[in-house]
């Protein structure tokens, strides 16, 4: 069995991955998690001055750290939110995110994260 060498990660294209997973998959992801941590008013969370937004930036950072470093040793686990074509050296900032959009799976998770958000913007919404 033949195994592919993961790109090595360099410069402008170690920064262009990292912006990528942050705010593609990271920042949806948290937001999600932000808003339902006010609608169970987690009172430790919702009671901070820009509690929410500090939990977004720093989870979706760790995210977009732990994310290329983990995603190829472990493909079973991370097969969801490891993406290959982030970390293309060959490829520009704009034909990463076309060929990440290009790929039919991404358009049901922006679905998704579009949805659950608008329901959580709602609930939380109602209650303040």
């Amino acid at each position: 069995m033949t195994a592919l060498a993961a790109p090595k990660l360099t410069g402008r294209n170690r920064l262009e991955c990292l912006a990528l997973y942050a705010l593609l998959q990271g920042v949806p992801f948290y937001s999600g998690v932000a808003l339902m941590m006010i609608l169970i008013n987690a009172s430790e969370f919702a009671d901070q001055r820009y509690g929410a937004a500090i939990f977004i930036a720093m989870a979706s950072t760790f995210h977009a750290l732990l994310t290329p470093w983990l995603g190829p040793k472990f493909p079973r686990f991370f097969r969801h939110y490891h993406e290959p074509l982030f970390a293309d050296p060959a490829l520009s900032f704009s034909e990463k995110v076309s060929g990440w959009l290009a790929q039919p799976k991404i358009a049901l998770q922006l679905l998704t994260n579009l949805l659950m958000l608008s329901v959580l913007g709602v609930g939380v919404a109602s209650i303040r």
